[in-house]
């Protein structure tokens, strides 16, 4: 699979994304490059490390950090390993989501795929930034599918990598003991919607979207 240009500049695209889907869950894994300097993230290894190392291997990049929307399985069982296997930080969600990252075993086992407990290198909140290269991504706090969530804003390339907060046509599901559906709700449309109407979207499961398409036509964020 080859990098994928998320968005055009008048001089060339800052940043490149491609989109590994893994786990059973078919989550979208991504691999995020500086176009002017080849250093790159892992955002969101779930799992299926071998087909990640060969999306960056065929990308011809550098991996310099991994990145962590939050602690559920599907998006953070292989971070660990992979962060040992490419010698390189982790860095996110946000320290809520610690009691989620402890029990990646277990709910590895439960779901029957590999995954090992996490502590990251550096949490993040509201305020942050991450760098990949010379990119430089803001971090919001949208709790409320984890309490930790955390979603990563690149203003140059119109693109916010969302999680599992805003899908096309849906949002994150918090019908989970810590869920808050209110709260999710209530980022979405206090920090996600007013980034513009040309963002670009890339949500933790299914397509890419945009924030004037969900504006238009997500059931959930009518009314």
């Amino acid at each position: 699979m080859s990098l994928a240009n998320q968005a055009e500049t008048a001089a060339s695209p800052p940043i490149k994304v491609a989109v590994v889907r893994v786990t059973p869950f078919q989550q979208n894994a991504s691999l995020v490059a500086c176009a002017k300097t080849g250093r790159a993230a892992v955002v969101d290894p779930g799992g299926d490390l071998d087909r990640i190392l060969e999306v960056i291997d065929q990308a011809g990049v550098t991996v310099e950090k991994i990145l962590i929307t939050h602690g559920h399985v599907d998006h953070a069982a292989g971070a660990a390993e992979l962060a040992l296997r490419l010698g390189v930080p982790v860095e996110g969600p946000g320290e809520a989501d610690a009691f989620l990252l402890a029990e990646l075993s277990e709910k590895g086992r439960e779901y029957g795929f590999p995954a090992d407990p996490l502590t990251p290198d550096r949490w993040l909140a509201e305020g942050d930034t991450v760098t990949v290269g010379e990119q430089v991504f803001r971090v919001l706090d949208v709790p409320g599918h984890s309490p930790g969530h955390v979603v990563f804003v690149h203003d140059g390339a119109r693109l916010v990598i969302a999680g599992d907060t805003l899908f096309a046509g849906s949002v994150g599901r918090t019908d989970m003991s810590y869920g808050d559906g209110e709260l999710l709700i209530a980022g979405i449309v206090a920090k996600l919607l007013p980034l513009g109407d040309d963002f670009t979207v890339l949500p933790g499961h299914g397509p890419a979207t945009t924030i004037a398409r969900e504006k238009a036509k997500n059931p959930f964020l009518q009314g």
